[in-house]
Order: structure tokens, then sequence, then C-alpha cells
């Protein structure tokens, strides 16, 4: 079932809600903005997420349908992306592994955990994009793990170029909400 554009009007004014704040903030990407979207303002309440993982499920879909190709595995970076991705793996069926920031040095070190095999089709949910340099940083990862990225879906694209970094780098970028949906004018 496909999310209604009242729906859709609706999760977006929820996360922008709990979630936009206004001040002087850093980014990830070094920039300053004059907003920040705390991500796990939304990404922790089920009222939220479990809305956002049915569109996300919905995004699949359609990916799957334009790429020809499955996603066998859905993946999610550390911190952020972890509470998205568990919640899609439920509403889709299909699992999914975690990616660390960084191998950790004990126990196996590994920098991604859950089961990935060679050659398995991949997509990505992440939470907030700007630069996407995270999550191009993501898809290599899984690509030198042997991977195939079918494409990465983020919540939440700032419009700051991260659609087009991503193109650059040779992936498919989609979102579920931009900045304007949420009502941010800068």
């Amino acid at each position: 079932m496909s999310a209604s554009t009242s729906d859709r009007a609706e999760i977006a004014r929820k996360i922008a809600d709990l979630s936009l704040l206004r001040g002087t903030f850093t980014l990830r990407s070094g920039r300053t903005s004059s907003y920040y979207l705390d991500k796990y303002l939304f990404s922790t309440r089920p009222e939220v997420l479990g809305p956002i993982a049915e569109l996300f499920r919905q995004v699949i879909e359609q990916v799957e349908a334009d790429t020809g190709e499955t996603a066998d595995r859905l993946a999610g970076a550390e911190l952020g992306g972890i509470p998205l991705v568990s919640a899609t793996s439920l509403a889709t069926g299909k699992p999914c592994v975690f990616i660390r920031n960084q191998k950790k040095d004990y126990g196996t070190a590994k920098q991604l955990e859950g089961k990935l095999e060679a050659g398995e089709r991949v997509i990505i949910v992440e939470d907030v994009a700007t630069t996407a340099g995270q999550t191009i940083e993501a898809c290599k990862t899984l690509e030198a793990q042997g991977a195939k990225v079918l494409a990465a879906i983020v919540v939440i694209d700032r419009q700051e170029g991260a659609s087009e970094n991503m193109a650059q780098a040779g992936y498919r970028m989609e979102r579920l909400f931009t900045k304007a949906d949420l009502g941010i004018d800068e």
C-alpha cells in the first residue's frame, strides 16, 4: 500500500516538529548551518519510525522495479542508520548489516556486522544527507566486501549537493523528503 500525499505530508510535519533545531550548527561536512535536523529525535519515536520504514519499503520496491534487480540485503551506517535499517528490515523481510565507522580493534575486528556474501545486492538506508560523504564511504565499504550497491535511500536530503555527489561517485540516491518537504526555508 502506497502512502498518500496527505500521509507523506503528515510524516514530514512530524519529522520537522520533532527534529528541527534552529541556531548555528557545524555539520559533519564541516559546513555551518542555521538549522539542524536531529535524526535521533525522530528515529527513536515508533510513531514516526514505523511510517518511515513503510516509505523506505515503497522506495526499495521502486528501485528494484527500475533496476530489474532484487536487493538481497539492506545496510545502515552507525549510528543514525541503525534504527532505520532495523525497522526497514522488519517492514521488508530483508536481512540487514550494520556498517561501523571504523573496524573495531577487538573481538572479530569487523567493520560490517551481520552476514554479507560477495555478490549480494544491497540498498543502504540513511538518515540525513548534506554532501553524502558518509553514504559514499558506506557504499565503498560494502563494495570492498564484494557487494553491489543498488542505491542509497535517505530520509531527508538537505539539498546541498548530496544527490550530485552520489551521482558523481557512481551511485543512485533516492530520498523520502527534502528540506522543502519539511517546510525548511533558510
